[in-house]
């Protein structure tokens, strides 16, 4: 299956918080999204894998992306060297995508740095000719593929974004989607200990955090998202 857009996150929930609007408006717009998990989660406070694996294709499906798949990292530990960025190359060839977000270039969570990075990586290093991949258990040797760009999304650290999508309209699946991982935010009859994000504080973020971005550019709600290089646009009219 090829996608036009590949979501990598490192924990179920990233694609979500950072990305959801933008998500489930390409998906409104036809566009073929899929997410990519790197762990479980599973050192996480709150929950277990076994939950989040729950959550995660719960939320999969009130996005209504196409597919979403996880890499089974270990959460916390995994490293951005030749094992992991092999195993992502071979993510992105099966895919396709023509345009891949992933984690933050900077973040409170350690895994959100490396993941962003690993993933950028994997992404340059999967459009050489010289490194041979093969799907796990698939005889046929994959071709090479580089996607077109790769968008970083903004999590816990208010970094200043290098552009905005305006997600007007979708802000609320967005937090239907984020609250499909009920073991992790914010319920006042939660006997669980309390994290950074299961207070009421952060699931109010989200909103007023997209609420922000929009008003900076003139439209209800908004995301936000770093690049690596120059975006072009093909004329001023893209521009809103």
């Amino acid at each position: 299956m090829k996608l036009d857009i590949l979501v990598f996150g490192a924990h179920p929930d990233d694609a979500e918080l950072g990305a959801g609007g933008t998500i489930a408006k390409e998906v409104s717009r036809g566009k073929k999204v899929g997410i990519v998990d790197l762990t479980r989660g599973e050192l996480g406070t709150r929950g277990t894998a076994e939950i989040r694996d729950a959550e995660s294709a719960n939320a999969a499906k009130i996005l209504g992306v196409a597919v979403r798949e996880n890499m089974q990292f270990a959460d916390g530990f995994f490293v951005n060297d030749k094992d992991h960025q092999m195993e992502v190359i071979k993510i992105i060839r099966k895919f396709r995508p023509d345009v891949v977000l992933c984690n933050a270039v900077e973040d409170r969570h350690i895994d959100h740095a490396k993941g962003s990075q690993l993933v950028s990586d994997s992404c340059f290093l999967s459009g050489l000719v010289k490194i041979d991949t093969k799907m796990d258990g698939d005889d046929q040797w994959q071709e090479p593929w580089r996607p077109r760009v790769v968008y970083h999304f903004i999590q816990w650290k208010n970094l200043e974004p290098d552009f905005v999508v305006d997600v007007s309209g979708f802000i609320e699946k967005k937090k239907e989607a984020i609250l499909a991982y009920s073991s992790q935010f914010f319920d006042p009859n939660s006997d669980e200990p309390e994290t950074p994000i299961s207070s009421k504080n952060f699931i109010d973020s989200v909103t007023y955090r997209a609420r922000d971005m929009g008003r900076l550019v003139g439209v209800e709600h908004a995301e936000g998202f770093n690049v690596e290089r120059f975006v072009a646009v093909d004329n001023l009219d893209a521009l809103i």
